[in-house]
């Protein structure tokens, strides 16, 4: 069982990334993968970084793959990527994997990918510490479950946006590293983090998750799933929508609603089928206030 990290020579992002893990912490060449060395981290045990040549997204069952030819069984996967949208905010960003809806980004359409809301939700804290740390000016905040590739391992995505000069600055990137590198040193699966911490998944909002992003970052509460109003509003939120998301993301204690972003029919149909599961909707206030003893 190993970590698995994952760059593409495609992703100018991702391939910064790297660049900065290589500086930051020391690896050894192993064999080839994909025509690219594998390399293996001297410091954090049974982590290696894998390169490959096609788009992330594309690359479905990368997993399967690694688990073939380098004879190693992936526990974890984290995605370093570029993130790109029409506005081109700078973002620091990390989201589940998966489609709601049909797949237009690699991945199959109506299937997630197992989800690490701890590990997750860990990384986004230390990403928004390390952004405030060094003067970033990006915004660091979740994004909902989207896009592939498809894969039977728990994994996330964490992302530099969100246009190719954000990308190939070199201060963002090394911010990534350090923080997947800070994350890793701490936990490098779900159950190396605490059992009591709540995981929730998130129902309503936009693409950049605001107020599941704000819950993360002041609560001691953890999101794994994230269903945002855009798929809602699409239909592509149903009954077996949610069984397959509790299928894939581990210990949901409860959903959250972002409230405001939702028709009270809607809520009241969701409540109902969460609680016919033996799961509530809480609020904000029902979770404890994050502080260095939780932290």
């Amino acid at each position: 069982m190993c970590l698995v990290i994952v760059s593409s020579l495609e992703d100018p992002a991702g391939t910064n990334i790297k660049k900065h893990l290589l500086k930051l912490s020391n690896w050894e060449e192993g064999e080839e993968f994909k025509g690219n060395p594998v390399l293996w981290s001297t410091q954090v045990r049974d982590t290696l970084l894998v390169t490959i040549e096609d788009r992330t997204i594309f690359h479905e069952h990368l997993d399967k793959e690694i688990e073939v030819e380098i004879g190693v069984k992936p526990k974890q996967m984290i995605y370093i990527s570029r993130h790109t949208s029409q506005t081109g905010e700078p973002t620091l960003t990390t989201h589940p994997v998966g489609n709601y809806g049909v797949a237009e980004y690699g991945g199959e359409t109506g299937k997630l990918c197992p989800s690490s809301p701890r590990l997750m939700t860990t990384l986004l804290r230390i990403l928004k510490k390390k952004a405030v740390e060094s003067n970033l000016y990006h915004k660091v905040c979740f994004e909902v479950t989207h896009h592939g590739p498809i894969l039977d391992t728990p994994v996330l995505y964490v992302e530099v946006g969100s246009n190719e000069e954000e990308w190939l600055k070199e201060k963002p990137s090394e911010v990534v590293a350090a923080s997947v590198l800070e994350l890793i040193n701490t936990a490098r699966y779900e159950e190396d983090l605490p059992k009591d911490i709540p995981v929730l998944i998130g129902i309503g909002g936009g693409h950049y998750a605001p107020r599941f992003t704000d819950v993360a970052l002041e609560k001691y509460a953890a999101f794994g799933h994230m269903v945002p109003r855009y798929q809602i509003e699409a239909g592509n939120f149903r009954e077996e929508t949610l069984d397959e998301i509790l299928e894939k993301t581990p210990d949901v204690y409860a959903g959250y609603f972002h409230r405001k972003s939702l028709k009270k029919a809607d809520m009241r149909l969701f409540k109902k089928w969460f609680e016919d599961r033996g799961l509530p909707i809480i609020s904000s206030k029902e979770l404890r206030d994050l502080n260095e003893e939780n932290l």
